[in-house]
């Protein structure tokens, strides 16, 4: 078997490395940090800001590379890189002013408020919401009011609009597809809609500046840690950029057809500790 030492596997979270109710299990943490103190470099690229990636990760170890080096959790569909060991941001992307106020323009056309996401001091996010809540939103909302380094601000716009890393709407799945097309028809801005993995009648809407994505984060890093080979994990739509980016796409069993379709392998649901007994299989470091 050749030498994986030099492997970046790099896994989505929801519906692929965590199980049904969004947590890692202790099978695959268990795993997961036996692979690591071997020296396999293993990350996440998901979505999700750090207020929610730390603590659902809590129980996994932060990989380092062979020399030591700490290898960062890929945030916010890439806008950001964030060191677990030291919970702080190593890179953030910032949309500019002028996108911004674009964007804002597109939404209220739109009839939608998103969640404003802005960098504040101390690693905090502050959350705008312009609008009375949604019950989507709400529940949203609910479930993250209480996380440590994020912070609601409900009826309120920020100040300036220097600090944008983010927006994020919840809506209707037609309403947003036209939106998407809008604002990238209108900026060079990252904007990417999906249906939610738990509620397919539900889509999902990011927008980040110019360039980001999981799959530049994904090769990005990968140059920087010196790895040769990339596998990535993933079950939605939004993951098919990083997963024809790497050398080996794997889906798991849960994932939509058209991921499936484009992988290389699929293995187990996220029922199962799936990815990490595949990377357990995989990897082979020559003693």
């Amino acid at each position: 078997m050749p030498d994986t030492r030099n492997t970046l596997y790099v896994s989505d979270l929801d519906g692929t490395l965590l199980d049904p109710s969004s947590r890692v299990s202790a099978e695959s943490a268990k795993i997961l940090n036996s692979l690591i103190s071997r020296g396999a470099m293993i990350t996440v690229a998901t979505a999700r800001t750090p207020a929610t990636v730390q603590p659902l990760l809590d129980h996994v170890d932060p990989a380092t590379t062979p020399s030591g080096r700490d290898i960062p959790a890929i945030v916010m569909t890439g806008a950001a890189y964030w060191n677990r060991r030291l919970e702080r941001y190593d890179y953030v992307r910032m949309m500019s002013p002028f996108d911004t106020e674009t964007i804002i323009k597109e939404f209220a056309a739109a009839g939608i408020n998103p969640f404003n996401y802005c960098l504040g001091r101390h690693e905090m996010l502050n959350v705008y919401h312009t609008a009375g809540l949604t019950t989507r939103e709400d529940a949203f909302y609910q479930e993250r009011r209480h996380l440590a380094l994020k912070r609601f601000h409900l009826g309120q716009k920020p100040k300036d609009y220097e600090a944008t890393v983010l927006f994020f709407a919840i809506g209707n799945p037609a309403k947003m597809e036209r939106l998407c097309e809008a604002i990238r028809s209108k900026t060079d801005c990252s904007a990417a809609w999906y249906r939610d993995i738990f509620n397919p009648e539900v889509a999902l809407m990011d927008v980040y500046a110019p360039g980001c994505s999981k799959a530049s984060a994904v090769k990005d890093i990968a140059t920087e840690l010196g790895a040769d080979r990339i596998v990535v994990f993933g079950d939605n739509l939004n993951d098919l950029p990083m997963m024809k980016a790497a050398d080996l796409a794997v889906a798991v069993e849960n994932a939509l057809p058209a991921v499936k379709e484009q992988a290389d392998i699929v293995i187990g649901p996220n029922t199962e500790p799936s990815v990490a007994s595949f990377i357990l299989s995989d990897f082979n470091p020559k003693e």
